[in-house]
């Protein structure tokens, strides 16, 4: 069996042109195709970091400026502050100017 492989690849061999065999597939000359696939999946990765940093922010962001009016939502929602009062200190809130006493 090993010696019907080997005359396969030997024939096969000696069918090819002779560059071929010797250069390999570049014909002699160097070809940076190669380095675009990497190149490809880095450009790839950096834009999904790019953007997930950037949702993650804005998220961020908006989950820290949402937390006043949450903690004004839940009172009103369990009753210790009457609607005129959610609704004064909710625009308040948006404003930002603080009350003055």
């Amino acid at each position: 069996m090993l010696t019907t492989i080997t005359t396969a690849v030997g024939t096969a061999v000696a069918q090819m042109p002779a560059d071929t065999v010797v250069h390999g597939p570049w014909h002699g000359g160097f070809s940076p195709w190669f380095l675009l696939f990497p190149l490809f999946w880095i450009l790839v990765i950096g834009l999904f970091i790019f953007v997930a940093r950037r949702t993650w922010r804005r998220n961020h962001h908006w989950a820290a400026s949402q937390g006043a009016e949450g903690v004004l939502r839940e009172r009103y929602a369990r009753g210790e502050i009457d609607e005129v009062e959610f609704r004064q200190r909710l625009e308040v809130l948006r404003s930002g100017d603080t009350p003055k006493r």
